[in-house]
């Protein structure tokens, strides 16, 4: 049984921070709202509080019943969840005169397996406007910095399993010891073993599966991503060609993308049928130019091609799916789902079409270690570290209506982009590279010709996640040898342009 820390989410921006850190000293993690009930079972070793917008002393602050968690488990707060602690055990929190925010030192006043090998003044975030001015009876401090009197506690008392407290943010960069500081109470205060490994997670994985499914058909939707081709291996190590992947070209794929990854979808053993629906998607998408109808005849589309299909495989009872964690999240935080920017393509409306229930053996992962997963599983270097690429594809990369030969324009543009980054060594240093074609024409000259031809837009950028994105710095040389081999190469473009917009307040994509 795999060993779990639980870490309730009170709405910090930081809590998906702190569940990375988790899984980081190789240990599983789970983030579910403050409010939501769970069982307690020999899994569960641990309980992390997450940070707030709010403040303990507002009327309707978010609480839970701490005392009540600490006769089972041990209980670490961070920053709200440490007010929260001490607030609830009769301290006293106040407002601060300012806003504590940025670097602090921290001094250690007590000795404590919380902060095993940390050394004096270790810098630590803080990120708080209210303050612990008076630890509860019966604690004991265990720091405090330049700044706040109380940085760091414990409750000292037998009785109870553990329960400390954090003014600061351990799980953030700027804490330079911090996950040393959560891995201490991981392994020193909860006893976790450290064995949750990408190589654990695939034999768990699999053996799951294999009860879930039964001798069951799956069907799934592959785009080429490592997302979904990490599901549909897992699924087809459990039950090999009862899996039936389905791969739609819409027309709206990289250059040779859907020969290619069909040929790596042979190699991996998958049992995956290639469709070819350019034709009908190029038809649907004429004369239309507003991006979110683009998304959605897209998105409606790729349903109807992929039920089509799916009605000629017998006995299919699931629904595979490339879930990842940070969308589960995203469903069930303290808020609810966020405002929609721009509505995402994916297989959302087929469950419901088709009558079938999902599997998403994924859905537990953050990118980065479906990709360590990947690794474990034998998938090419080049699929499983290949940047993210939306859903609609190259149709949200051309501004303006969508035709057969603007795709084949940008096609031809971003291969030579892409390809430059890779010959450069770039690729694996940016998140996500795309070339947009705008809807713009200009003069230009070439040998004794004018011409009037299209504008290409180069993108990329550097990120953890995709939440939030800086431009990458490319280098100048570099980007004026993209420019004249695109230029030189790829007749309709005349003019290339560098994104240098961050998200926010910009998006990553231009639709």
């Amino acid at each position: 049984m795999t060993e779990k820390i639980l870490i309730l989410d009170f709405g910090s921006q930081y809590t998906q921070l702190i569940a990375r850190a988790v899984r980081e000293a190789n240990v599983f993690c789970e983030i579910i709202p403050y409010h939501k009930s769970f069982e307690t079972d020999a899994s569960l070793k641990g309980i992390i509080l997450s940070g707030s917008p709010f403040s303990v002393n507002e009327d309707k602050a978010p609480s839970v019943n701490i005392g009540e968690l600490i006769m089972k488990l041990p209980v670490l707060g961070i920053c709200y969840g440490a007010q929260l602690t001490a607030k609830e055990f009769g301290g006293r929190v106040d407002k601060s005169n300012k806003r504590e925010y940025g670097r602090a030192k921290l001094l250690k006043t007590a000795d404590d397996v919380l902060l095993e090998n940390i050394i004096d003044h270790s810098q630590v975030w803080m990120s708080h406007s209210d303050s612990i001015t008076q630890l509860p009876e019966g604690f004991t401090l265990l720091a405090t910095t330049d700044s706040i009197p109380i940085a760091a506690f414990k409750k000292n008392d037998t009785c109870i399993k553990a329960l400390y407290g954090l003014q600061f943010h351990p799980e953030v960069y700027h804490s330079t010891e911090g996950k040393k500081i959560i891995k201490n109470f991981l392994v020193n205060i909860c006893g976790c073993k450290q064995d949750w490994t990408p190589a654990s997670f695939v034999h768990e994985t699999v053996e799951q599966l294999k009860l879930q499914i039964g001798d069951a058909h799956v069907i799934m939707a592959l785009s080429g991503g490592v997302d979904s081709t990490v599901a549909a291996t897992l699924i087809s190590k459990a039950i090999g060609s009862r899996l039936h992947g389905i791969f739609v070209d819409n027309g709206l794929l990289r250059k040779n993308e859907f020969e290619q990854v069909l040929n790596t979808y042979k190699q991996l053993d998958l049992n995956v049928t290639g469709i070819d629906a350019k034709a009908m998607f190029y038809k649907e998408l004429a004369g239309k130019s507003d991006p979110e109808e683009k998304r959605k005849i897209i998105g409606r589309l790729f349903i109807d091609v992929f039920h089509e299909e799916s009605l000629k495989v017998a006995g299919v009872k699931f629904l595979g799916q490339g879930t990842i964690y940070p969308d589960v999240i995203e469903s069930v935080s303290v808020h609810g789902p966020s405002q929609t920017i721009k509505s995402h393509h994916n297989v959302g409306g087929l469950p419901d079409v088709m009558h079938l229930s999902l599997v998403e053996p994924l859905r537990y992962l953050f990118k980065d270690e479906v990709r360590k997963v990947g690794v474990e599983l034998g998938i090419p270097a080049e699929m499983v570290n290949r940047h993210p690429f939306p859903g609609p594809g190259l149709a949200i990369r051309i501004l303006g209506e969508v035709t057969e030969e603007k795709v084949k324009l940008l096609q031809e543009a971003d291969h030579i982009y892409i390809q430059g980054l890779k010959d450069s060594d770039l690729y694996d240093k940016v998140w996500q590279a795309g070339t947009i074609l705008l809807p713009v024409k200009s003069v230009g000259v070439m040998g004794d010709e004018r011409t009037y031809e299209f504008t290409v837009a180069l993108r990329a950028v550097s990120s953890v996640d995709g939440m939030t994105a800086d431009w990458s710095h490319l280098p100048y040389e570099f980007l004026a040898n993209m420019s004249s081999s695109i230029i030189n190469h790829v007749r309709g473009i005349n003019r290339v342009v560098y994104d240098i917009s961050s998200k926010p307040p910009a998006t990553i994509e231009w639709e």
